[in-house]
């Protein structure tokens, strides 16, 4: 399944996803980071020095079983381990995963039912203490606090636990995950998960010492097990990290920790991060940002740009999920109308035109398994069809319009893209309000349902690169709607979409249940629950001294690898 997958990615974007600018524009490319633009940033860094990742905002958390954003998760690899995790991005399957603190990726009992794995020797917290079954089960087992459990929901969805379980703080031990000995740990699950290799790879699966982060202690602290260490956090401005000095590398065999430190500005103006790397001023020839804004993309164009940028390609849905609790969008009528109505050109025009959009018709990216190609709600050029979506109003009841309230980040991009569906549904008498959260709340805003308001836009990555199962129950499974970090914005529990859920994820042939995932994208969006938007790429403008960038779809969604990455001379500065 691995290895269709990453064919199927590698035909879309190149074996390692990565494409100099001018294979943007039609370009030829290579299959590397040796494209068209002519640039090198997969040569092996050398050991040293400070590398900088200028941010215009700040991580959701520290803490594992809060955050889960593509951001953050790619943060946690450097200071946390888990017992598997996603191959590195210059491996022969970087969407595949491998061991981590565990010695193997686990063995199911003949059942499926259980899980068993084994832990490395060696493996240490940064104090030196030994990690050992009791601390991951204690790590794992935070999942189920209401209050702290609102990251990845996979843990809770699959492992057994007693009903009403509500995590080690308040409950004590999880019985059904057993340590027979030190490094032994044996998971029970609810039924028959082939992909649990996978499940405990995300990042809210960390070992911490037994006793420890409750209530706000992660908030500005961690423990570290990776090989880098918290030296200091300034919420909104600053972290720095230094080398973990009880780090085995020769207990990690993804991690390279090639700089001494990593520094990580932050609340700096997007525009400004872009004219900092273009200019290449003192350490910031030692700098990395995201993507670089739309504005920014005429100004590369030149010759003297050349071989300065890299290009991902998208592996993420940009998707505006519609509250179908709030009336009117409980009628499935007002949805779909919705759905016709949005001008995704403009969308995309938004997002910064074609090089870095492809507009979006169905819930799972092309780069997914089991995506199929539809369109249940055709317009021309994708500008949307005003008329039927006004015919679908008035059968509604709804002719002459209503408001309703958009939540988006705090971002220029996003605001342009909200702008974007105002413009469009105003032609149908909806009125649309912006509602502007920030960057660092705004997950948790919307996945509280009681916060949460009419629509939202946001995103989705494959969990795990390799499969279809990591959109569509994490999205529409209705039985999976929480009071806190709710991935299933529209709240939509439909009897039929849980029962297809439970039907595929039962199927033992992995690719034949991907085709399913792909047959369920169309019924769901009968029910027009989001507007899919769009495929967003990534464009960055690396420091000219950094090099071991490599796309990683399992952690770096539509981005670059930070385990990998380092400078070419440590020196400079």
């Amino acid at each position: 399944m691995k290895r269709s997958f990453l064919a199927k990615a590698a035909a879309a974007a190149g074996a390692v996803a990565m494409l100099a600018l001018s294979a943007c524009g039609g370009g030829s490319s290579g299959g590397g980071p040796d494209g068209a633009g002519g640039g090198s940033f997969d040569d092996t860094p050398a050991r040293g020095g400070t590398l900088y990742r200028l941010m215009a905002d700040d991580f959701s958390y520290l803490d594992p079983a809060r955050g889960w954003d593509g951001g953050v998760n790619n943060f946690y690899r450097l200071i946390y381990r888990t017992l598997t995790t996603s191959a590195p991005g210059n491996s022969d399957d970087p969407s595949g995963v491998v061991p981590d603190l565990a010695t193997d990726l686990g063995t199911p009992s003949p059942d499926g039912l259980a899980w068993t794995f084994t832990l490395k020797e060696g493996v240490t917290f940064a104090d030196g203490t030994p990690i050992t079954s009791a601390e991951v089960k204690f790590g794992i087992s935070r999942n189920w606090d209401p209050e702290i459990g609102i990251g990845s929901p996979y843990a809770k969805q699959v492992i057994d636990a007693p009903e009403g379980y509500e995590g080690p703080y308040r409950d004590g031990p999880l019985p059904t995950i057993e340590t027979p000995d030190d490094r032994t740990i044996v998971f029970h699950l609810k039924k028959p998960f082939p992909e649990f290799s996978s499940v405990v790879a995300q990042p809210n699966m960390v070992p911490f010492p037994e006793g420890t982060g409750a209530g706000d202690e992660f908030i500005n602290d961690v423990i570290s097990s990776g090989p880098y260490d918290l030296e200091s956090y300034e919420p909104g401005s600053s972290i720095s990290l230094v080398r973990n000095e009880t780090w085995d590398p020769a207990t990690d065999e993804v991690r390279k920790a090639y700089p001494d430190r990593w520094e990580f500005v932050i609340g700096l103006d997007p525009a400004t991060i872009d004219e900092r790397l273009l200019a290449q001023q003192g350490s910031d020839v030692n700098a990395v940002s995201w993507a670089i804004q739309p504005a920014t993309l005429a100004r590369i164009q030149g010759p003297q740009y050349e071989g300065r940028t890299m290009r991902f390609p998208g592996v993420c849905l940009t998707y505006m999920g519609l509250n179908t609790t709030k009336a009117p969008l409980d009628d499935v009528r007002v949805r779909q109308a919705i759905n016709l109505a949005v001008n995704k050109q403009s969308v995309q025009t938004a997002s910064g035109g074609p090089q870095l959009a492809e507009i979006a018709t169905t819930i799972l990216p092309s780069t997914v398994n089991g995506h199929r190609d539809y369109d249940l709600y055709p317009s021309q050029d994708h500008t949307g069809d005003v008329r039927a979506a006004e015919d679908l109003l008035a059968e509604a009841g709804v002719a002459d319009g209503f408001s309703m309230t958009l939540d988006i980040r705090s971002d220029p991009k996003m605001q342009a893209q909200a702008e974007a569906i105002q413009q469009a549904l105003k032609r149908v008498d909806i009125d649309v309000e912006l509602n502007v959260i920030d960057v660092s709340t705004f997950y948790e805003t919307i996945g509280t349902p009681s916060q949460q308001h009419d629509a939202a836009i946001t995103g989705w990555c494959p969990d795990w690169a390799s499969s279809a199962s990591t959109f569509i129950p994490p999205l529409f499974d209705g039985r999976n709607i929480t009071e806190k970090g709710n991935p299933n914005l529209a709240q939509i529990d439909d009897p039929r979409i849980n029962e297809r859920v439970d039907e595929i994820s039962a199927m033992e042939d992995l690719d034949a249940a991907n085709e399913e995932w792909g047959l369920l994208d169309e019924e769901v969006m009968e029910l027009a629950p989001i507007v899919p938007l769009a495929v967003e790429s990534t464009i960055i403008i690396p420091g000219e001294n950094v090099t071991g960038l490599h796309s990683n779809p399992g952690v770096a969604t539509g981005g670059y690898d930070l385990v990998l990455m380092g400078m070419r001379d440590p020196e400079r500065e």
